[in-house]
Order: structure tokens, then C-alpha cells, then sequence
């Protein structure tokens, strides 16, 4: 048993050490080809470095040729440059000599002609004195004694002369005050439509045409009634139409209606709620409209009674032309032709724009705009110059001052332009006004409105001291009155009304 194992742990070594020494022998082989290996790569590696080297050194040698030929290229260039700016500077030093030479001429020269200058003196002062000698004159004497001789003998011809320089110079002047006149209507040019007599309120619905008629058209009565427009309810979709001559009645009654299409309650007591808060609201607009004609011109110092009748210019027609529009636009055109000639251009200016003042209260109070203009001016306290400037526009009062001309001359040429008036409109609103005025005359009379373009006439008399019997006689009296005073096409209908409220409180 023990033998065995002897044996066995012998053979065990045997194997171990065979097995090492088999090891060691792959070992070596492996290792001496792993060296063979390197070596190897070792080998190509220098051989490419030595070949990368020498291309290397022709890439070089290739770019150091390149770099040395463009190099006596830049030297060729330079050099040919060099020469012909050195041509230049013999040509630039060329013409320095001959300039030279020809100054030292031109010096010679001055000084030859300032010496024949001296010689022509002196032979001058010496023929001077012999003339005085033979004559026995000075040459002062000689002179007024030649002076006098010449204007005896060309007297005639002086006269013409000076009649031929007066003439030219009138027309010089004419033709200077057109050029003026010419140069301030270029300067401002400002559009002109002409005024129309309807207004056009957009509905958000035809369903409010209906509305607005009311029961039994109570609601589109009334509102006729309180503002004097006629209101045209017609197949044009989403719109309806006011009529009336008087540009203020018409606003009131636009704004009325859109008050009341913003309510939603459209009723005979609301209407009258709007209406009168339109008035309201109608004085304000009055009031800006005023302000922002002063501002446009620049005339800052009015009082706040003259700046309201100033807008209530902006509701008012003359021949289809605005009359504020007219009147700023005189206020510029006037303060231009001032300035081009010397004037006061603050009175013209202001002049002009005042000019037609008396137009916002003449279909209320008896007399002529012009005359109604001055005593409002006058009772303001405006400058009296501007109000003699503003007098004379229709020639009814001398042009007492040079700015009275200006006005004048800017109320001509801004309504004379074309498109800025229209005589048929005018003549048909001054025929409602008239109308108007006929109706209002009688008494018992509350209010009158002229309206479906002067066709009809609709009276509101004073229930109190009109009763019906009195209504009818009105009726025929007016009518008459209208015949025998008032040119007018095709006929006019009268239509009184008298309404009589009965009004009681329930507490």
C-alpha cells in the first residue's frame, strides 16, 4: 500500500515536471515569434518614414520654387511700377518749371500794363486841363453844363421813358399780386364736399325698422316731432334715411336713434329722453368743434361764447359749402396773403375766421349776418380792428383798413374754387327757411318743420289756443301766405297738428 503510493506521488512529480517542461518549450516559441513579428513591423515602419520623408522634402523643394517664382513676379511688377511713377514726377516737375516761367510772364506783363495805366493818368489830367483852359470851365462846371444841355434836348424823351417805367411797373405789380393770391391758394388746398340734406343711420338688424315705426308708427311720429326730421324707413337693407335741410336737426335725430337702439327700449317717453340728451350732447359737439377751429388756426385768446357760435358754424351751409370750413379755410388762405404782404396777419387771420359769425344766430334773430356779427363782436369786446377787417367782406361797409382787403380777397378765392359751393342747394335750403319762417309767423305756433324736400310742411300748434275749428282756418291762411310769398315747383302741403296730453300721477 505504501509502495503504491510512493509510486504514485512519484509518477504525479514525473507528470508535473514533464508538463512544466513542455510549458517552457511553447513558451519560447511563442516568444521568438512574437519578436520575429515586431521586428518586422518594425522594418516597414522605418521604410515608410523614409519614404514619407522623401516626399516631404519634394513637396517642399516644389513649394520653395513656387514661392521664389511668384516672388519675381512681385519684383517684375514693382520694378515697371517704379518707372512709371518716376515718368509722372518728370511730367509733374515738367509742368512746375513751365508754370513757373509763366507766372514770372504774367508778373512782367502786370507790371507793363499798371505802367501804361499810370502813362493813360497822366495824359488823361493833362487833356482834362487843357479842355478847362480853352473852355474856360472846370470839369465840374463842364459836367452840369453837359448834364443840363442833355436833359433839355431829351425832355421828351424822359417823359416817355418814365411813363413806359410806370406802366411796366403797374403791371409788375399786378402780376406780383397774382402771383401772391396764387401762392396762398397752392399753399392750401383743402377738399370741399359739397353738404347734402339726408343722413344715413346703419341698424344692426331690419328687425328695429319695425321697431322704430312703433304701433300704428306712434314711435317714428314722434321722433319727427321732436326733432323736425323726416325719417324715411325704405327697402334699403339695415339702414334708414333722416332727411332735413338744417345739417343740426339731423345729428340730434342720428343720435337719438342710436341712443335708442343701444337702450333697446324704443317707446314715445324714451324717444323724448333722447332726444333731449342728444341736445345735451349736441351742445359739447357745438363747443369742440369750436375749440379745434381755434386750435387749427392758431387764435387761442376768444371767449368761450364767440368759440361756441364758432361751432355752431360747423351745422350751417352757404351755397352747399360748410360754413366753418369756410371760414377756417379763409383764416389760413387770409393769413398767408397777410404775411406775403406786410399786413397784420394775426387781425386778417382772425377776421377771416369770424367773418360769417353772425350766420349761427340769423334764423334766430332778426338782421343780416353781417350786421348780427359786428354787435356780437362788439358786445365781446374783440379787438375793433378785426371787426372793421370783417365788415367789408360783402362790400357793405368801406375797406377801411388793408386787412379789410385781405379778407375780402380770402372769402373770394375760397369760394370760388371749384366744387366748394353749390348754388341749387342753397337757394332750396334758403326756400325751406322761408317756409319755415311763414309757418312760425302766425300765432299760436309752437314749432314748424319744413320736410320731405319743402313738399310738406308740418305745423305743432298750442293746444290751448288753437282748437280745431282754428286749426282748419290756419291752415288755409297759411297755405295763402305761402302762394303769394314763396316761389316754389309743384305744391306743398300744409299739415297742422294738434295734440292735446292728458298727464295725471298715481300714488
Amino acid at each position: 500500500m505504501t509502495l503504491n503510493l510512493i509510486i504514485g506521488a512519484f509518477a504525479l512529480a514525473a507528470g508535473a515536471a514533464l508538463g512544466y517542461l513542455i510549458r517552457q518549450l511553447l513558451s519560447t516559441r511563442n516568444t521568438n515569434s512574437i519578436e520575429a513579428t515586431i521586428k518586422h513591423q518594425l522594418e516597414e515602419s522605418k521604410t515608410q518614414a523614409k519614404e514619407a520623408l522623401l516626399e516631404a522634402k519634394d513637396k517642399a523643394v516644389k513649394i520653395l520654387e513656387d514661392a521664389k517664382n511668384q516672388e519675381r513676379e512681385r519684383l517684375g511688377i514693382l520694378a515697371r511700377q517704379e518707372d512709371r511713377l518716376n515718368i509722372q514726377f518728370k511730367k509733374i516737375e515738367q509742368k512746375e518749371d513751365e508754370l513757373e516761367n509763366g507766372k514770372k510772364d504774367l508778373e512782367q506783363q502786370a507790371d507793363q500794363i499798371k505802367i501804361i495805366h499810370q502813362e493813360a493818368d497822366a495824359l488823361k489830367k493833362k487833356s482834362e486841363e487843357i479842355v478847362e483852359q480853352a473852355s474856360g470851365l472846370s470839369r465840374d462846371e463842364a459836367k452840369a453844363k453837359l448834364f443840363s444841355q442833355i436833359e433839355e434836348e431829351s425832355r421828351g424823351d424822359l417823359v416817355t421813358a418814365i411813363k413806359k417805367l410806370e406802366k411796366n411797373r403797374i403791371e409788375e405789380l399786378e402780376k406780383k399780386a397774382r402771383d401772391i393770391m396764387t401762392i396762398a391758394v397752392q399753399r392750401y388746398a383743402r377738399s370741399h364736399i359739397s353738404e347734402i340734406t339726408t343722413s344715413t343711420v346703419s341698424l344692426p338688424s331690419d328687425e328695429l325698422k319695425g321697431r322704430i315705426i312703433g304701433k300704428e308708427g306712434r314711435n317714428i311720429r314722434t321722433l319727427e316731432r321732436l326733432t323736425g326730421v323726416e325719417v324715411i324707413v325704405d327697402e334699403t337693407p339695415e339702414s334708414i334715411t333722416l332727411s332735413s335741410f338744417d345739417p343740426l336737426r339731423r345729428e340730434i335725430a342720428k343720435m337719438a336713434l342710436l341712443k335708442l337702439m343701444s337702450d333697446g327700449r324704443i317707446q314715445p317717453a324714451k324717444i323724448e329722453e333722447k332726444v333731449e340728451e342728444a341736445k345735451k350732447e349736441i351742445t359739447k359737439k357745438v363747443l369742440e368743434a369750436g375749440e379745434m377751429a381755434t386750435y387749427e388756426v392758431g387764435i387761442l385768446d376768444l371767449p368761450q361764447e364767440i368759440t361756441m357760435l364758432l361751432g355752431r358754424l360747423a351745422f350751417r351751409t352757404s351755397y352747399g359749402q360748410n360754413v366753418l370750413l369756410h371760414s377756417i379755410e379763409m383764416a389760413h388762405i387770409a393769413n398767408m396773403l397777410a404775411r406775403e404782404l406786410g399786413i397784420n396777419a394775426e387781425v386778417a387771420k382772425k377776421a377771416a375766421l369770424l367773418h360769417d359769425i353772425g350766420k349761427a344766430v340769423d334764423h334766430e334773430i332778426e338782421g343780416t349776418h353781417l350786421e348780427l356779427g359786428r354787435k356780437i363782436l362788439q358786445k365781446y369786446g374783440i379787438n375793433p380792428e378785426v371787426v372793421q377787417a370783417m365788415e367789408s367782406h360783402h362790400e357793405d361797409y368801406p375797406f377801411a383798413t388793408p386787412e379789410s382787403f385781405i379778407v375780402a380777397a380770402a372769402d373770394i378765392i375760397s369760394g370760388a374754387r371749384p366744387g366748394a359751393r353749390r348754388d341749387t342747394v342753397e337757394n332750396y335750403i334758403k326756400r325751406l327757411t322761408e317756409l319755415e319762417n311763414i309757418a312760425n309767423s302766425f300765432p299760436g305756433v309752437e314749432k314748424s318743420y319744413a320736410i320731405s324736400a319743402g313738399r310738406e310742411i308740418r305745423i305743432f300748434v298750442h293746444p290751448e289756443k288753437i282748437d280745431d275749428f282754428k286749426a282748419l282756418q290756419l291752415a288755409k291762411e297759411m297755405a295763402k301766405k305761402i302762394e303769394s310769398e314763396l316761389k316754389y315747383p309743384g305744391e306743398i302741403k300744409v299739415n297742422i297738428i294738434r295734440e292735446t296730453r292728458a298727464v295725471e300721477y298715481a300714488r
